[in-house]
């Protein structure tokens, strides 16, 4: 199954995705709140009303007519992971870490598929990076990671964009990772029934203007999605709607020789392997 949330009259709709077109989840069935987030945070089981709607005479949108919002378009936390990948951490000067390198991002950095992301006024080190979000589902904490997999609804594509100077600054990353559109999330989520246990063995690949920027496989993590949760569930709870970012393999922009910054005009894609293709074009802050 998958989902999309989208904009309509000035406000963020949920729709599920069928063979011919999107329908208005909240129109076809009134008790599903309006937002992704919302819907999950209320316990509505989504799969049985998603399945309800596709098999009613309810409206289909032309899924080129929508205008796209973020997957979750405020969720409670969006929890990120760096260096995760173990080609990444090496290409950054940097060993295997024994522990995530947790951040946070907040709503305010995100957007949607098909999106300008801005690169600001105040930098040109402007990059890209390919990841996998995890859509949490069910509120969890002290979660052991054979019954973590319990909490995940879903998944997108994720790209945490990163002002690379602004980045470091200081020794926590958050700063250069929360500038206004430079978390780009979409197109839609898949649920978590439709890919492999904890979403491994997939291709996740960045290109920037068509050429591949990087390309690796979701079982190159270094902590992988049941042991993030794990991990995360000692100390804080997740609640529904939140969100777990996993981190981007090797290729980034920073890394090259010579470095690639994203500029005004360029068009950067996540693609991962079942889950889906993000695009967004590139654009100067004003």
């Amino acid at each position: 199954m998958k989902f999309v949330s989208f904009r309509k009259d000035g406000a963020v709709r949920l729709g599920v995705l069928a063979d011919d077109g999107i329908i208005d989840l909240n129109q076809a069935q009134p008790q599903v709140p309006a937002d992704l987030g919302a819907a999950l945070q209320a316990g509505v089981d989504l799969q049985a009303a998603a399945k309800a709607a596709i098999a009613s005479s309810a409206p289909r949108l032309p899924a080129d007519s929508i205008a796209y919002a973020p997957v979750v378009p405020r969720p409670g936390k969006i929890i990120c992971l760096g260096l995760n990948y173990f080609d990444h951490a090496k290409e950054g000067g940097r060993d295997k870490p024994e522990y995530p390198w947790f951040f946070f991002r907040g709503a305010t950095s995100l957007l949607a598929h098909g999106e300008p992301t801005v690169r600001p006024r105040v930098s040109d080190k402007f990059d890209y990076e390919a990841e996998l979000a995890v859509v949490i589902g069910k509120a969890g904490r002290h979660v052991k990671r054979d019954q973590a997999m319990d909490l995940v609804f879903g998944y997108a594509c994720f790209n945490d964009i990163s002002v690379r100077d602004y980045q470091k600054r200081t020794p926590q990353w958050t700063i250069g990772k929360n500038f206004d559109a430079t978390g780009a999330f979409g197109p839609h989520l898949v649920t978590a029934d439709e890919l492999p246990a904890a979403a491994k063995g997939l291709s996740i690949k960045c290109r920037l203007n068509g050429q591949v920027m990087q390309d690796a496989n979701t079982s190159d993590m270094i902590f992988d999605i049941p042991e993030t949760i794990e991990l995360l569930t000692e100390v804080l709870t997740l609640e529904p709607g939140d969100v777990i970012v996993m981190g981007t393999p090797a290729g980034v922009g920073q890394a090259r020789n010579p470095q690639v910054w994203m500029k005004p005009g360029d068009v950067v894609e996540i693609e991962i392997e079942k889950v889906g293709l993000l695009r967004n074009p590139v654009t100067a802050e004003a």
